[in-house]
């Protein structure tokens, strides 16, 4: 019965198979909980610094402004942040993200843009810029399952330093936002120069006191405030990462014990027909000797 041996061994595989992604599964909602965690915890300083950040751009108290509030057009050199996941095997979280990205990138060539510097956050997203041919200006790959913005500010710090120098027009910001755990959406956002719609409307009219003078406190509020936006979304992808993942192995966990169903039954009929075969053997046999 060499057709029901191959069965079995099949069963064993995915029955092996299926332990696997159970264990992922667990892992990954363990994971998915600090996660979701952290990046709660980080936006109640992500929406104060905004808020303050809001405030003091409309203020009229200095003539100084602030390169990262000084709008540049036309648009000809852009520079990408693109956060990815380091692994796979969480559903389409990152095809989203890089397909979207990807359609960014020819809208701005589009629009005259003859110059895209990336920088990678991920090893995905690395290795798909540098599969496309990509300018790769700066990288930052095993980030870890708990994001340190000693870390990624090395790698980021390269855009804003040449987008502060005059040499990019524009910072964007690619990554995923969490929405629940079912539901992530990717999102590419104009990072600098900090927009009305990134800052929001402030609440009132603020008077302040600047110590020693504004522009010491402007360029430090909004260098924190950019740290703050650039550190959200690594925690949003985490999160998502996380979440994505424990889906898709439950998924997989439920389709592997589908197949061994399946497997179950096709065994089953072999076996019988074998059985029914041997049977009608024996018969025929006996009626020929009784013949």
């Amino acid at each position: 019965m060499a057709a029901g041996k191959e069965i079995r061994n099949k069963i064993k595989s995915v029955q092996n198979t299926k332990k696997i992604t159970k264990a992922m599964e667990m892992v990954a909602a363990s994971k998915m909980r600090r996660a979701q965690e952290r990046m709660r915890a980080a936006r109640p300083y992500s929406e104060r610094i905004r808020r303050l950040a809001a405030n003091l751009s409309q203020a009229n108290v200095t003539d100084y402004r602030h390169p990262y509030l000084v709008q540049r057009s036309p648009l000809r050199r852009v520079g990408l942040i693109l956060i990815t996941t380091d692994k796979g095997l969480c559903g389409g979280l990152n095809t989203n993200l890089l397909r979207m990205a990807l359609t960014s990138m020819r809208e701005w060539e589009t629009q005259g843009v003859t110059d895209i510097r990336v920088c990678c956050v991920g090893a995905k997203g690395l290795g798909f810029v540098q599969r496309m041919g990509g300018k790769v200006v700066s990288q930052l790959t095993q980030i870890g399952d708990t994001p340190h913005l000693e870390k990624l500010i090395g790698p980021v710090k390269v855009l804003i330093d040449a987008f502060q120098a005059g040499e990019l027009d524009a910072v964007y910001l690619a990554y995923t936002r969490f929405v629940n755990t079912m539901k992530q959406e990717p999102s590419v956002e104009q990072l600098l120069p900090l927009s009305g719609d990134r800052l929001g409307t402030p609440e009132g009219m603020w008077d302040y006191v600047y110590e020693p003078d504004p522009q010491v406190v402007i360029d430090e509020l909004l260098l924190r405030y950019v740290e703050a936006l650039i550190y959200q979304a690594v925690a949003e992808n985490m999160a998502s990462e996380q979440s994505a993942r424990m889906v898709a192995m439950k998924a997989a966990t439920d389709n592997a014990g589908n197949v061994i169903k399946e497997l179950q039954l096709v065994y089953n009929k072999a076996r019988q027909a074998a059985i029914t075969k041997e049977i009608s053997e024996i018969v025929g046999g006996a009626a020929a000797i009784a013949g």
